[in-house]
């Protein structure tokens, strides 16, 4: 009787010990709260808004709606950037503008890279001192429709030889150009947005010097045919070399100009 007592006393007794600590952990104060910041901060590394273009925008394109502002690093801008703080209605300002070279998205626009509206685009593209000519092709006298502009060809002229009689034999060959640059294959001057890379046109527009248009434009009258031999692109930096200067110089060497005049035909040769 007595040890029972006993243990119900002990029960009673950590019961009550066990209700004391729970009574004094749930009147405890509350931890202290952890101030937050919540104002904005300055970015570690300044930024500025720049003007980027926001998708690709091929050569000879208009800007539309292809600019947008993008945050900067400020210590990697530079002139020829163009900076929202400096102008505000860039946006509005660069449309209408057409691409000088191909631009692409996350690029920062460079207005250097722009023709402004109402500008040539051809006039714009040719280098200082160079003229653009075009000559008429077919894809048996353009490597079959293979060359693109900007690829680099050499001109070869193909005429009767004196005394041939016509239908009959007895042609020559020359090349007259050599290393040119393609500006454009009809009215396109890069390879159309599906990457095809057959280009089969009617007209090539070459990059010549003076000395070189007026060579061409010689033989152009003179010629059968004018054909344009593709070159590698391993070769393309090489020096034009040797051209036909004789047909517009005169050098010891006698070419023939076809005279139209009064709906007569007449060949005479070149002035030495």
């Amino acid at each position: 009787m007595v040890a029972s007592r006993i243990i119900i006393l002990g029960v009673a007794v950590a019961a009550a010990g066990g209700a004391g600590y729970i009574a004094k952990n749930m009147t405890a104060a509350p931890p202290p709260q952890v101030a937050v910041d919540t104002a904005p901060r300055e970015p570690a590394v300044p930024l500025a808004e720049v003007l980027v273009l926001a998708k690709d925008l091929p050569m000879g394109a208009a800007i539309e709606d292809e600019l947008t502002w993008q945050a900067w690093p400020a210590a990697a801008t530079n002139e020829n950037f163009i900076l929202r703080s400096q102008e505000p209605d860039a946006l509005e300002k660069m449309k209408g503008s057409v691409a000088r070279l191909a631009m692409y998205s996350g690029e920062p626009l460079r207005k250097s890279k722009l023709i402004g509206a109402g500008q040539s685009f051809m006039s714009s593209i040719l280098p200082s001192g160079m003229r653009a000519i075009a000559t008429q092709i077919a894809a048996d006298t353009a490597a079959g429709g293979f060359i693109l502009p900007n690829d680099y060809v050499d001109v070869i002229m193909t005429r009767r030889a004196e005394g041939a009689a016509a239908g009959g034999g007895g042609f020559s060959t020359e090349t007259i150009l050599k290393n040119i640059r393609v500006l454009a294959i009809d009215q396109a001057i890069q390879e159309d947005e599906e990457g095809r890379k057959v280009k089969v046109g009617e007209t090539a527009t070459l990059e010549l010097t003076p000395q070189q248009a007026e060579i061409i434009t010689v033989a152009q009258q003179m010629a059968d045919r004018l054909t344009l031999a593709l070159r590698s692109v391993a070769d393309a930096q090489e020096a034009p070399g040797p051209q036909a200067d004789y047909l517009v110089s005169g050098d010891g060497r006698r070419g023939t100009v076809r005279l139209i005049k009064q709906g007569e035909v007449s060949e005479v040769g070149a002035r030495k």
